[in-house]
């Protein structure tokens, strides 16, 4: 699994499916992310090995306070780039697609300087 990447697409879809149900599925998963089922068996062995999931006797999957961190942070690059490229024009879905990619090259610095710019559009209207 390529670290960046995929390896945030799938702490953000565990989150999501978390916050929804209070645990993610491999099942869910696969059909979320588009992924065959043995691309993300292989990819839960590594987030576990790393630390962000658990995954119970039921195959409950769950975040680790670190892969919460992380899955978080993704997720809140993502929600903030697609309210910055809907701020400048774009139509939601397109925004929504296109912050699915940059969410994950973006660097933190940037990603600031776009949460300054966003809260100070919001403050002035």
């Amino acid at each position: 699994m390529q670290y960046s990447e995929s390896q945030e697409m799938y702490l953000e879809t565990i989150l999501l499916l978390e916050n929804e149900r209070g645990y993610a599925r491999r099942v869910e998963i696969a059909e979320e992310l588009g992924f065959s089922k043995p691309s993300v068996t292989c990819a839960i062995k590594l987030l576990k090995d790393k630390g962000y999931i658990t995954e119970n006797e039921r195959n409950h999957i769950r975040l680790t306070s670190k892969g919460r961190s992380k899955a978080v942070s993704v997720y809140e690059r993502h929600h903030l780039i697609t309210q910055l490229l809907i701020h400048l024009g774009a139509e939601p879905s397109v925004a929504e697609e296109n912050a699915c990619r940059i969410e994950h090259v973006i660097s933190a610095d940037l990603t600031d300087t776009i949460r300054k710019y966003m809260n100070e559009a919001v403050a002035f209207g």
